[in-house]
């Protein structure tokens, strides 16, 4: 079963903008946060921007001014509003949700990434 999936990745020009969604589901019953990670090639994984769901939020210095995350907990989704793109954002993006699911397990989810690609 699918439980975190993204969408909204693609090919934009320096300056540009994208919106990545994350969704998680219904088996995921409470969620602590949603974050996300990229990973471009030959480098390892790192935390772009992160949501409590208090609504704290925290972001990579790299990133500082130019992305936003928020989310809509009624529909277990986040979002990564991307402004300003630089060619140094090309990257895999992921998303995590950690929470618990129904029964109570602890949930630490990644969903399959989305490409995000900006051209100079």
């Amino acid at each position: 079963q699918v439980q975190v999936s993204e969408s909204g990745g693609g090919l934009v020009q320096a300056g540009g903008s994208l919106r990545l969604s994350c969704a998680a589901s219904r088996s995921i019953f409470t969620i602590f946060s949603m974050g996300w990670y990229r990973q471009a090639p030959g480098k390892q994984r790192e935390l772009v921007a992160l949501i409590l769901s208090t609504g704290n939020t925290n972001y990579a210095d790299s990133v500082k001014g130019r992305f936003t995350i928020s989310s809509d907990n009624s529909k277990k989704t986040a979002y990564l509003q991307m402004n300003n793109l630089k060619p140094e954002d090309t990257a895999i993006y992921y998303c995590n949700v950690q929470g618990t699911f129904v029964l109570g397990s602890v949930a630490n989810s990644w969903g399959q990434g989305t490409q995000v690609t900006v051209s100079s």
